[in-house]
């Protein structure tokens, strides 16, 4: 049973994952550039230390037990901590070091994105030694890593409102309702209103969107998307309409694949957030980093 760790112990957790990564001991042995052989008999020690077995490994291929699924998890969370304390102790002179791990909706505005790397520029100019780590996650996804732990800022387009977090508004995005080729009200110059979305098939988001609803009311759809590349790709089948951010549907509108409806009435905007668990006191790299996005994104509106 594992009651501390020794350097040994580190050298075999990263082999184990090492090989979790690879997906099997012969594909390891090249990152590793060990034999098959020594993996093995380090998986093995490793397995001792803990008293369970992590992994079947043999002819009938390379599996992960659950109690290994759970370790491997746990094993990365562990290295993550152990790089940051590193990384934090070689830069203990700055004022700011440490780690910031922020997590992004997809298919956001360029503009907005060139504005969030704006305010990375500036952070970066501070008194700082602060490793990023930023990932494409689904609102729910930042919602439950902000939650776990995992995420120490999020931003993105959020209709819930947990308890334990506080949203901040950064900007709006407008969506415009849109029909592909092959609809029939494509290439005609006809602006439907909103009184008339019930005589054509539409695409419905699989999540809420409070604004949608309070502006057009809820209805029944033909189709449902998870994402805007999904919303795109239905309407451009020609049989359906669908509301997409201004942003995204261009690039299609300029290759006429897509025409907008009707850019004065059959449109809503969102609110896009910043997402922050909620706390007696934050982080001096995040007050300092929340300080230079909102610089960053003044003016936008």
């Amino acid at each position: 049973m594992l009651t501390n760790l020794s350097d040994l112990d580190l050298r075999l957790i990263r082999v184990f994952l090492a090989v979790v990564d690879a997906g099997g001991l012969s594909l390891a042995q090249t990152v590793l550039n060990v034999n098959q052989s020594t993996i093995s008999t380090q998986l093995s020690t490793l397995e001792a230390r803990l008293g369970f077995r992590l992994c079947e490994r043999g002819r009938g291929g390379f599996r992960l037990t659950p109690k290994g699924e759970r370790f491997a998890q746990a094993a990365r969370r562990m290295l993550d901590v152990v790089s940051d304390f590193c990384e934090e102790a070689r830069n203990i002179e700055k004022k700011l070091s440490g780690s910031l791990r922020v997590g992004l909706i997809g298919h956001t505005d360029p503009m907005h994105n060139a504005k969030l790397g704006m305010a990375i520029a500036a952070f970066r100019k501070r008194d700082e030694a602060v490793r990023f780590h930023i990932f494409n996650r689904s609102p729910n996804e930042i919602e439950e890593q902000m939650l776990a732990g995992e995420l120490d800022l999020g931003i993105g387009y959020f209709w819930h409102r947990l308890p334990d977090l506080e949203y901040l508004p950064l900007y709006v995005e407008t969506q415009v309702a849109y029909c592909g080729q092959g609809h029939s009200l494509f290439g005609t110059d006809d602006r439907i209103s909103a009184q008339d979305v019930g005589n054509y098939e539409w695409i419905g988001r699989s999540y809420p969107v409070p604004e949608f609803e309070t502006r057009f009311g809820q209805k029944t759809y033909a189709a449902r998307a998870d994402n805007m590349e999904a919303v795109a790709i239905l309407i451009m089948s020609g049989r359906y309409c669908g509301f997409l951010p201004t942003h995204f549907a261009d690039p299609y509108v300029k290759l006429g694949l897509l025409q907008p409806l009707n850019m004065d009435d059959l449109v809503y905007r969102v609110p896009i957030h910043t997402c922050l668990r909620k706390t007696s006191r934050r982080s001096d790299i995040i007050e300092a980093f929340m300080s230079d996005l909102r610089a960053a994104m003044s003016g936008l509106e």
